[in-house]
């Protein structure tokens, strides 16, 4: 068809730790999908790989991106950018460990070296059963031996011990080659990954080894499969037990228990200044998270809603911003009232990826062959000029009337389900927007010669009566419901992203 079905797959250290899901038939997918992963402080490598789904038979993979800890450690605030896709070498893709001992006499005649190949595990699989059939050639001084060969599976045991006799003369930096392959029956062996052990140590060389991918000989061809777009940051923290948190939480909620005290001297005041707009984010899940383990959610969000209201002076610019304020108010609905949106849209959202009914309103985007395949597969129907056009704009508009018909249902019909914390959260903002911007009281009659200055005065007082709706909706809507319908995906509502028509259908209804 021309397109793919890409996903992608993510790997620390040859381990899957998280997948997408599917965007169908894109070459510019978007999956805006964020993963928070927990490593052991050793791992070596994070690796992307990006696949096609295929319905019938094994997934394509277009193309991988593989960044080392080196590399991610290097960028304290992250890697954001577009990395070019690399091919993916089956000789370079090896998983796995090798648990072997080593034992090299440093005097005697003749020297013999001990290689005792004990185990490997979580080789990666090379067969259609997703097994492998391992065994290990060790090389040393020229020569070269094997060990049996462990049917189907991933985890062998071998247990052998290999010989090799050493030269009076064999200088003591030579290096013991031990590679894993599967064996097969027809056809050449896959290669499972190796290990380079050097000779000079003092002792014997006993543990598990990491099994590394032969070197590339070759410059690997990039940007000719596409690009990544990848957000990736690497954070160390030292978690403390949690009563040496305490003196900074009691800091942080000074001014909620004792609002007395001056504003700006407080230490969410400061931290309020000097939060920038990359960590701003942060600092508001963090924050919002602390006060709702404390039970000062709403207190916290009055007393930053008040802040941010006693800066704004036009009421049209009122929480346009991505404040602190902002942002809290949104990590706390997404906190608090996840359950309560999964409840009101859930319905509306499975009706549109069930029906999958076209969609368009753009007269440009209009596909009309495709249209009246879909009203009426039976017969052929045709229209004349803008008929045509006006026929499916009528129809797409009848279809999102009722989605957005049944959705407004459902919100307005949920106070019952709406959390009582969102509840009283939006009643105190309602409270605080009243008294920063109080409504004009209405004059009885208009001054003789002054009708269109009176006018423009009741206008506007309407408008500020209005602004304590426009501050909920901002956030219930703007916020909270419109990027839910926009992308079920990433708040939960559907397990994959919608196919280009759904996904249309979807953008056209959170508009």
């Amino acid at each position: 068809s021309g397109s793919s079905d890409p996903y992608c797959v993510v790997k620390v250290d040859n381990e899957v730790v998280a997948r997408t899901a599917t965007v169908w038939r894109s070459l510019n997918p978007f999956w805006g999908e964020e993963f928070t992963l927990r490593l052991p402080s050793g791992f070596h490598s994070l690796t992307i790989y990006v696949l096609d789904e295929d319905t019938i038979g094994h997934d394509d993979v277009i193309g991988k991106v593989s960044l080392s800890r080196q590399q991610i450690s290097a960028q304290p605030r992250g890697i954001d950018s577009w990395l070019s896709l690399a091919p993916v070498n089956p000789d370079q893709e090896v998983q796995g460990e090798i648990h072997l001992e080593v034992q090299v006499p440093k005097q005697g005649h003749p020297r013999v070296l001990r290689c005792h190949l004990i185990a490997a595990r979580d080789l990666a699989p090379r067969d259609p059963s997703g097994t492998s059939d391992p065994f290990v050639r060790v090389s040393c001084c020229g020569h070269t031996q094997e060990t049996a060969v462990i049917k189907k599976t991933r985890f062998p045991r071998w247990n052998e011990v290999l010989e090799f006799e050493l030269a009076e003369d064999e200088p003591g930096d030579s290096v013991l080659s031990v590679e894993v392959w599967d064996w097969d029956i027809v056809g050449k062996n896959d290669f499972l990954g190796q290990v380079k052990v050097s000779l000079d140590a003092s002792g014997p060389i006993e543990g598990w080894f990491q099994l590394l991918p032969f070197p590339s000989s070759t410059e690997e061809p990039r940007g000719q499969l596409g690009s990544l777009r990848l957000m990736v940051r690497l954070l160390e923290d030292r978690v403390l037990p949690q009563h040496c948190y305490q003196p900074l939480i009691q800091l942080l909620a000074e001014p909620l228990r004792c609002p007395g005290q001056p504003a700006a001297s407080t230490a969410l005041a400061v931290l309020e200044e000097v939060t920038s707009g990359d960590s701003r984010q942060d600092v508001a899940t963090k924050l919002v998270k602390v006060f709702l383990a404390q039970g000062l959610a709403v207190p916290f969000l009055d007393y930053i809603i008040t802040r941010e209201l006693a800066r704004t002076m036009d009421p049209n610019t009122l929480f346009r911003s991505n404040s602190l304020a902002s942002k809290s108010v949104e990590q706390f609905l997404k906190a608090v009232g996840l359950p309560y949106l999964h409840a009101v849209l859930k319905p509306v959202v499975n009706r549109i990826f069930e029906e999958k009914k076209y969609v368009e309103l753009d007269p440009c985007k209009m596909e009309l062959s495709l249209v009246m395949g879909c009203w009426c597969p039976c017969r052929r129907i045709s229209f004349k000029g803008s008929l045509s056009e006006a026929q499916v704009r009528d129809s797409s508009l009848e279809l999102l009337q009722g989605y957005l018909g049944h959705t407004v249902d459902a919100i307005v019909g949920s106070v019952d389900k709406c959390p009582l914390l969102m509840r009283v959260a939006f009643k105190q903002l309602r409270r605080r927007v009243e008294e920063r911007f109080p409504s004009p009281q209405h004059e009885v009659g208009v001054p003789e010669g002054q009708g269109g200055a009176a006018q423009c005065w009741v206008l506007s007082s309407v408008l500020v009566q209005e602004v304590q709706y426009f501050a909920i909706s901002g956030f219930l809507f703007l916020r909270f419901f419109a990027p839910a319908v926009l992308t079920p995906k990433l708040f939960g509502l559907r397990e994959q992203h919608a196919e280009p028509r759904t996904g249309r259908t979807l953008l056209l209804l959170a508009k």
